[in-house]
């Protein structure tokens, strides 16, 4: 994907050489076009080799994918380890972005004090399309959310080494719904961690990837009991949300079942109940409920009362730091 984005940066280039050549009256047409090309071919290669490095701290980038201009942030930590690194993608939820889940959900301090870099992609009018009716203008639209994420991720990888055994998604919400189908769709992650989220539409065969799910019992826009939610509209008009799926537990036992895993262990910390299973391969699939808490990321910066008034907000529920949960769950992956 990379090398037609480039040939298409250069084509300006090539046009000005040739015009320029063309009007030397003493050089022959075939000896002015590869004139031409022997200009071009050495400036082509010093514009693959020089792409700048991921510079430190936190920096809004674009990339051309499927003829649309996406933006997505980058935290890059001013003290990484050396060698291939962690990334982390982070997918805000519906009517969210990159730069509102970077302030309130503490990626790039743990990523200070664990040494990855973290992205935060911007879903097209603030939704992913996650599958079919959802949700928003990125399933209206039917924009290739799963080829943008790969090509930031490669993007990334080619300005800061990335080690691809340890690329992971977490996302909130409509992008919970998004980190499952990067898992259904692509290999580019190893883990996902989805909260307040379901599988949108199909996914018979995902990728063997690890899984921690964070849902509140009191959600009532993906409902933990499953069914549709407060706003989904069967994927229908100018903003198509569908949300009804099975209970959230069956969903996960689903995940289990395909892995091979063996029965789950529970365990139980005031309102937080953890059931995780080791399957084969090294792989861990763990759900993480939190008691009486609604749609939400648990320990998140609340975004101010007049927002959760206006958009219907649940409050973060303070009986867990989701952050701190999902980013222990993927270092012990590694």
């Amino acid at each position: 994907m990379s090398t037609p984005r480039i040939l298409a940066g250069f084509v300006p280039h090539l046009y000005r050489i040739q015009t320029f050549a063309a009007e030397d009256a003493g050089m022959s047409e075939p000896w002015r076009l590869s004139a031409a090309l022997l200009l071009l071919l050495p400036v082509a290669a010093c514009s693959r080799a020089a792409r700048p490095e991921l510079p430190d701290g936190s920096h809004a980038h674009t990339i051309t994918v499927d003829g649309r201009e996406r933006a997505y942030r980058t935290y890059r930590p001013v003290a990484l380890p050396p060698g291939p690194v962690p990334l982390v993608l982070v997918l805000h939820g519906g009517a969210g972005s990159g730069a509102q889940a970077e302030r309130s959900y503490g990626w790039d301090a743990r990523a200070d004090r664990d040494g990855f870099v973290v992205v935060y992609p911007d879903g097209v009018n603030r939704s992913w399309n996650a599958g079919p009716g959802c949700c928003g203008p990125a399933t209206r639209d039917g924009v290739d959310d799963v080829a943008f994420l790969e090509a930031v991720v490669a993007e990334t990888g080619r300005r800061v080494p990335i080690d691809p055994a340890r690329v992971r998604a977490a996302g909130m919400s409509n992008g919970a719904m998004m980190a499952y189908r990067l898992a259904c769709d692509s290999t580019v992650v190893t883990a996902i961690a989805p909260v307040a989220g379901i599988v949108i539409g199909d996914c018979p065969s995902p990728a063997p990837v690890s899984v921690i799910h964070i849902h509140g019992t009191e959600d009532h826009s993906v409902p933990w009991s499953g069914g549709p939610g407060k706003r989904d509209n069967d994927g229908t008009g100018r903003v198509p949300i569908r949300i009804d799926g099975p209970p959230v537990p069956d969903l996960v036992a689903g995940w289990r079942d395909r892995a091979g895993c063996p029965p789950p262990a529970e365990r139980i910390t005031g309102a937080v109940t953890t059931t995780t299973a080791d399957c084969p391969g090294g792989r861990v699939i763990e759900l993480v409920s939190v008691a009486g808490a609604g749609h939400q990321w648990p320990g998140a910066t609340r975004p101010g009362a007049a927002a959760e008034r206006l958009l219907e907000l649940d409050p973060p529920s303070g009986a867990l730091d989701a952050t701190a949960t999902i980013a222990d769950f993927f270092t012990a992956l590694t």
